[in-house]
C-alpha cells in the first residue's frame, strides 16, 4: 500500500494533471520548428524533458513555499504542510527531476545543453518573488513561455523571432490566467504581506490586466503565423484560442467569482490542447 501511496503523493505534489497546460505548447514549438512531424526520438525526449522540468519547478515551489502554504487555509492541506511528505523526500524528488531533465537535454540538439540553466534559475527564483513584487505572474509566464522556445531549439538548434513570438504568446497566456489565480488568495496575501497583481491593483485590475495579456497572446500567435509557412488550420486554431479566451473572461465577473475554478482549470486545458490539435492537423494536411 505504501509503495502505491508515496508515488501518488508526489503526483499530487506536482499536480501532474496540469502538465496539459505546458506540454501541448512545447509540441507546438517542435512541429512549427520543422514544419512537419518531428522525429519520434525528438518528441520522446522533449516530453521527458518537459516532465522533468515541470516536476522540478512544482516541487521547488512547494518546498520553498511550505511555510506560507501552512498559513493559508486553501493550501494547508498540501503534502508538505500536511506532513504527507517530508522536506528530505521533496529535495530528493527535486534532484531526481533535475537528473531526468538533464538526461533528456543531452539527447537533443547541443544548443540546449548550454541553455538548460536558464529555466532552472527561473524555477528557483519564482517562489521568492511574491515576497518582494507583484510582478511574479509575469515571471511565471516567462518561464512557462520557454516551453515552445526550448522545444524549437532542441530540434533545430536555433531560436529565431518566430520561436520567441510563440514563447511570448504562451508567456502572456499563462501570466493572464495566473492573475485570475491570484484572486483565490487576495485577502490572505494581504494579511501576510505577500505581493500579487490582485493585492496591488485589486479585482478590477486583475480583469483589465488579464484582458490585455490575453489580447497580446492572440496578437503574438498571429505574428508567429505570419512569419511561418502555415496553412488554414493554424489560423482556425488561433481563432478558436481567441474565442475561448473571450469565453473565459465571460465566465467570471469582478463581483462574481463562483466559476473561477472552471475558468482557470478547464478552459486553459482546452485552449492548449485545442491549439496543438490545430497545429498538428495543419501539419498533417500540408
Amino acid at each position: 500500500m505504501i509503495a502505491i501511496e508515496v508515488p501518488r503523493r508526489f503526483a499530487s505534489l506536482v499536480k501532474i494533471e496540469h502538465t496539459v497546460f505546458a506540454l501541448p505548447f512545447a509540441y507546438v514549438g517542435a512541429f512549427l520548428a520543422v514544419g512537419d512531424v518531428p522525429r519520434t526520438h525528438d518528441l520522446v525526449w522533449i516530453t521527458v524533458a518537459m516532465v522533468g522540468a515541470r516536476s522540478l519547478a512544482m516541487a521547488l515551489n512547494r518546498l520553498i513555499d511550505a511555510q506560507i502554504d501552512a498559513r493559508n487555509p486553501r493550501t494547508a492541506g498540501r503534502e508538505l504542510p500536511a506532513g504527507r511528505l517530508t522536506a528530505v523526500q521533496v529535495i530528493a524528488f527535486c534532484a531526481g527531476s533535475l537528473a531526468l531533465f538533464l538526461i533528456a537535454v543531452w539527447q537533443l540538439d547541443p544548443l540546449v545543453r548550454w541553455l538548460w540553466p536558464i529555466p532552472v534559475v527561473g524555477f528557483v527564483v519564482y517562489p521568492y518573488l511574491k515576497r518582494v513584487t507583484w510582478l511574479s505572474h509575469l515571471w511565471l509566464g516567462a518561464v512557462d513561455g520557454l516551453a515552445p522556445v526550448g522545444a524549437w531549439a532542441a530540434i533545430r538548434g536555433d531560436v529565431p523571432w518566430q520561436a520567441w513570438a510563440l514563447g511570448g504568446a504562451v508567456a502572456a497566456w499563462v501570466a493572464g490566467f495566473d492573475l485570475f489565480y491570484s484572486l483565490f488568495d487576495l485577502e490572505i496575501d494581504r494579511a501576510q504581506g505577500l505581493h500579487s497583481w490582485a493585492t496591488r491593483w485589486g479585482t478590477d485590475g486583475v480583469f483589465w490586466g488579464a484582458r490585455a495579456l490575453h489580447a497580446l497572446t492572440v496578437g503574438l500567435l498571429i505574428g508567429a503565423g505570419l512569419g511561418l509557412s502555415v496553412g488554414a488550420l493554424y489560423w482556425v486554431g488561433v481563432a478558436v484560442v481567441a474565442a475561448l479566451l473571450v469565453y473565459e473572461q465571460l465566465l467570471i465577473r469582478p463581483a462574481d467569482l463562483r466559476r473561477l475554478d472552471a475558468a482557470f482549470f478547464t478552459m486553459n486545458g482546452v485552449i492548449s490542447v485545442t491549439f496543438f490539435a490545430a497545429v498538428l492537423a495543419d501539419t498533417l494536411v500540408a
